[in-house]
């Protein structure tokens, strides 16, 4: 599986705490409240069912584990590219500094009317149905969920990538954010 050049005693500590951030992230104030109504939405399976009918529960804990495949995918993803990319935007730190800023501006600008961008101000959505219940489909709203949710999971969310972004190797900083996604999950 995993060398013993990838965990180390340096890494260990990493891993310990990114799994507590992932475990404070699900524990958070706006994602903890809305895990039973996701859950009984994914698997199409109504809250009164959920707890009376054991092959409900089994539909509800496959729809669960693709919901937590896709945030996965999302943070593996981030954990990848925080690590393969972090020494090169440390390097660059000044020039994308300021043109973040810049963009933040422009974005400011638009939002407040001065001047309006038109790809920002168009709508997607995916038409789920009604009743919801697939696995793809909750894999799908994993995916989704991982970027929604970041802005409230922001502060572990960034302390593990940065802890990922200052890894000797990719696979070092993905199996960080893999183990987040674990805690979370």
């Amino acid at each position: 599986m995993f060398g013993i050049e990838l965990i180390d005693a340096g890494l260990l500590p990493a891993m310990f705490i990114a799994l507590f951030a992932g475990i404070v992230s699900f524990l958070s104030p706006c994602v903890l409240p809305i895990v039973p109504p996701y859950l009984a939405y994914m698997s199409g399976v109504s809250m009164a069912d959920m707890t009376s009918e054991r092959a409900a529960r089994r539909q509800v804990v496959l729809a669960a584990l693709f919901f937590v495949l896709g945030l996965s995918t999302v943070f593996l993803f981030l954990g990848f590219t925080a690590s393969a990319f972090g020494a090169f935007f440390l390097k660059n730190q000044l020039l994308f500094a300021r043109v973040s800023g810049v963009v933040v501006i422009v974005f400011g600008l638009h939002f407040l009317n001065v001047f309006r961008i038109p790809f920002l101000a168009r709508e997607a959505r995916l038409d789920a149905g009604e009743t919801g219940g697939s696995a793809f489909g909750a894999y799908v709203l994993g995916l989704a969920f991982a970027f929604g949710w970041t802005p409230c999971i922001g502060p572990q969310l960034g302390a593990i990538l940065s802890l990922a972004a200052g890894e000797a190797s990719v696979a070092r900083g993905t199996l960080l954010l893999g183990i987040y996604a674990a805690g979370l999950g």
